[in-house]
């Protein structure tokens, strides 16, 4: 469904997000995970795509599984960098012909050891020129819903780690909307103030697209510390970190730490109308489903608290 259709139909979307699996074991693990994550009805799930398309297939082949295999509507991630048009055009089409609505737009990085990399030489420099090329694809007729793809893009509560000077930040991301993008997923954040100060600059900047708040629970105190390198600028609350100490790194503690915090930033995101939720899963299906439930989910088209 495209996502203004999605946007028309819920008052607030939920939604989760994959890594592609690369071997046979993981794939298993992971498809476990996703069945019973269907069950939770979501309003859609997204793809990830690695480093320079260095999962392209992999990516390919995971959206197509569970556009076909599901009942869940996959949004797959698609980078800029390392890529052609005619290479992004090729994967448009592929998700166009199996009936993918959306997909999230973002520059990308390139692969780790890749010294030799000059931006320079990519057809699309910035995010915005991609969203542009795929509102062309959307133009063309070449997708078979009239509206073509719905476009996400990505936005950074606590500041893009590549743009210190945070006007310049909201200068860019306007820039993406002006040029066709239909909402935004932010980068995960662990205290709702920079989400609501984040928000509230956007609609300064003269941003109004629907804005989907991206929350990671912490399952474990190597996991967390996993996340403060792949978010770069990621802040950790004094709060939170005293919690996770008090657990001495007990694994099982730590866990229910990272899910209550998670569940009780996600209450006070709906109490104060958030667009939608986005939770990366990390492909696991148990601290999901807790936040999910705990919220008083039946059916993310009534999200209700209980």
């Amino acid at each position: 469904m495209h996502i203004r259709d999605i946007f028309r139909t819920r008052r607030t979307t939920v939604s989760f997000e994959f890594f592609p699996p690369k071997t046979e074991q993981a794939a298993q693990d992971l498809y476990a995970n996703i069945a019973e994550l269907e069950e939770l009805k979501p309003s859609f799930v997204s793809v990830t795509y690695g480093a320079g398309g260095s999962t392209r297939e992999l990516t390919h082949d995971l959206v197509t599984r569970l556009k076909r295999e599901t009942t869940l509507d996959p949004t797959p991630h698609l980078t800029s960098v390392c890529h052609n048009e005619a290479e992004i055009g090729k994967i448009l089409e592929r998700y166009a012909e199996a009936g993918i609505s959306n997909v999230l737009a973002l520059r990308g990085d390139p692969p780790a050891g890749m010294d030799d990399y000059n931006p320079d030489d990519d057809a699309f420099k910035y995010a915005s020129n991609l969203v542009a090329f795929i509102r062309k694809f959307n133009d063309s007729g070449s997708h078979p819903d009239p509206k073509g793809f719905g476009i996400a893009v990505a936005g950074f509560p606590e500041g893009h780690p590549a743009t210190p000077n945070r006007l310049n930040e909201l200068d860019y991301l306007k820039a993406k909307v002006d040029t066709g993008a239909d909402y935004i997923v932010t980068q995960l954040f662990f205290d709702n103030r920079d989400f609501y100060d984040f928000r509230e600059r956007c609609e300064l900047a003269g941003i109004n697209i629907p804005i989907i708040a991206g929350i990671m629970p912490i399952t474990s105190a190597k996991g967390m510390r996993r996340m403060g390198d792949l978010a770069a600028g990621a802040r950790f609350p004094a709060p939170l970190l005293r919690a996770i100490r008090r657990t001495g790194e007990d694994p099982e503690a730590v866990k229910r730490v990272g899910v209550h915090w998670a569940t009780q930033q996600c209450f006070d995101l709906l109490d104060h109308g958030v667009s939608g939720i986005h939770l990366y899963t990390l492909n696991k299906s148990k601290g999901t489903q807790e936040i999910y439930k705990a919220l008083g989910v039946s059916d993310s088209r009534a999200l209700t608290r209980s």
